[in-house]
């Protein structure tokens, strides 16, 4: 009897453990073909640090002792490139884990009827999270709109315990790869994270040793290491939600945390149910609401994404991305609040902007965290929540420590006093700029905050 092989198709499910797409296709052929399709489709809007990580983890899976090279790497449509390829090796199984996200979905779909055309079939099995989005529902049937009863009904739901690679891996020999499109120079000054399964563990297990019993104090405090660094690995699936919840006590730091968790969940889950809130505000009672265009505001745009605005803390956080490709996420809301209330600019264009640049840059939590923090999302009380910057960096940077790190001109004044220059009235706010080059602010903060909430009243 001749043996039988599978095509594993990888997406964002980047390792080997606790890949029950992987587990099912081992259980089921003799023999895998493992590939990853590099889609025009996705390439394109994501930016060169995300599309550097990415390569860096498919060469990090495919020197894996357990991979020993087979991983296939090709380029184009999806639908022609996952049938080609199956035709070729004479797979008439192709498995994956689910996508959730709006293109992924059409994706899926195409590729299903293309198969299937040829007389194979696309199985997906598993998804990248914890609890697929679409399980949850209120008591009368509806998605969940509100982040508190979606977290309680996910804890209560649960989800399996992790499984370990299947035993005995034996892939194809003989199988092609494509010559892999270009990687581009990334855009972060400081480099890219660790890249790969391994190294998702690594950084796991020094948050979980070190950081996590701190982590409900500390994860608001850009000035210190408090947060996990997981956020790119859990992008791209070098590890796997999981394998993090299966390591968490109950302790306040880790409820804490998995409660962040939660939170990638529950905006994966508001976007399969509203696939159009990705570019959309989810709340329509907000369409009305008046953005600011033209050349002052493009002038605005670019002293905030060049981190110029004369506010330390937004300018620190801006730069921190530049330079890493990576932000704090309490900064990620204090700069996005000033985009939006302080200077009046649709949260669309800074959305894409953190998209360009961010290393984890996730569509679903990073639409739905704009609209949070914009005022047009899933918060039932939203608009009235303006972040003060200089109130936000006394509160959350005392030592100013975190602003000296990332805006050089600031790093001779002492302590506290990073901040508080930028709470003085207008008149004042140009000549007490604490560093001869370092901008004066480009607005004042209390007259945009009335600005905002007028634009609310007359939406």
């Amino acid at each position: 009897m001749s043996e039988t092989v599978g095509v594993i198709w990888f997406r964002r499910d980047l390792r080997l453990a606790d890949n029950p797409a992987l587990a099912e296709a081992a259980d089921r052929h003799d023999r895998l073909v493992p590939v990853f399709v590099h889609d025009p489709a996705l390439i394109g809007p994501s930016g060169a640090n995300r599309v550097a990580f990415l390569h860096a983890c498919l060469d990090a899976l495919g020197a894996d002792p357990d991979v020993d090279g087979h991983l296939v790497e090709r380029h184009g449509d999806p639908a022609e490139v996952v049938a080609a390829l199956a035709a070729e090796v004479g797979a008439e199984d192709v498995y994956a884990a689910e996508d959730f996200g709006p293109y992924g979905r059409r994706r899926d779909h195409a590729v299903r009827s293309r198969l299937e055309a040829d007389g194979r079939t696309l199985h997906l099995v598993g998804t990248p999270y914890a609890v697929a989005p679409g399980t949850l529902h209120t008591k009368s049937g509806t998605p969940f709109q509100v982040f508190t009863p979606f977290s309680k009904a996910w804890r209560a739901h649960g989800w399996p315990d992790p499984i370990p690679v299947p035993a005995g891996l034996r892939w194809a020999d003989g199988v092609s790869s494509h010559a892999r499109p270009a990687t581009p120079s990334p855009t972060a000054a400081h480099g890219l994270p660790p890249a790969g399964e391994a190294a998702a563990h690594d950084v796991a297990d020094r948050f979980l040793a070190h950081h996590v019993a701190h982590y409900r104090d500390r994860r608001d405090r850009p000035d210190v290491d408090g947060t996990s660094r997981l956020s790119p690995h859990l992008k791209l699936g070098t590890i796997h939600p999981r394998q993090l919840l299966h390591r968490l006590s109950d302790a306040p730091g880790a409820a804490t945390f998995a409660s962040e968790l939660c939170w990638r969940e529950f905006y994966a889950d508001v976007l399969s149910n509203r696939p159009e809130s990705a570019r959309r505000n989810y709340a329509a009672t907000m369409d009305g609401l008046e953005w600011d265009e033209g050349p002052t505001a493009d002038e605005r745009f670019d002293a905030w994404r060049q981190g110029r605005t004369g506010y330390p803390i937004v300018d620190a956080g801006m730069r921190q991305l530049l330079a890493e490709g990576w932000m704090h996420n309490r900064v990620r809301m204090i700069v996005a609040s000033f985009l939006v209330k302080d200077l009046h600019i649709d949260w669309r264009r800074g959305a894409a902007w953190f998209m360009e640049h961010l290393v984890d840059g996730d569509l679903a939590s990073n639409s739905h965290g704009w609209q949070w923090t914009a005022g047009t999302g899933t918060d039932a009380a939203p608009f009235f929540r303006v972040f003060n910057p200089t109130a936000q960096g006394q509160r959350f940077d005392p030592d100013g420590d975190y602003v000296r790190r990332y805006v050089p001109e600031l790093r001779d004044v002492a302590g506290p006093a990073v901040h508080t220059p930028h709470d003085l009235p207008p008149g004042d706010l140009f000549s007490a700029s604490p560093a001869a080059d370092y901008p004066a602010p480009i607005v004042d903060h209390r007259a945009e905050r009335e600005e905002a909430l007028a634009r609310y009243g007359r939406r």
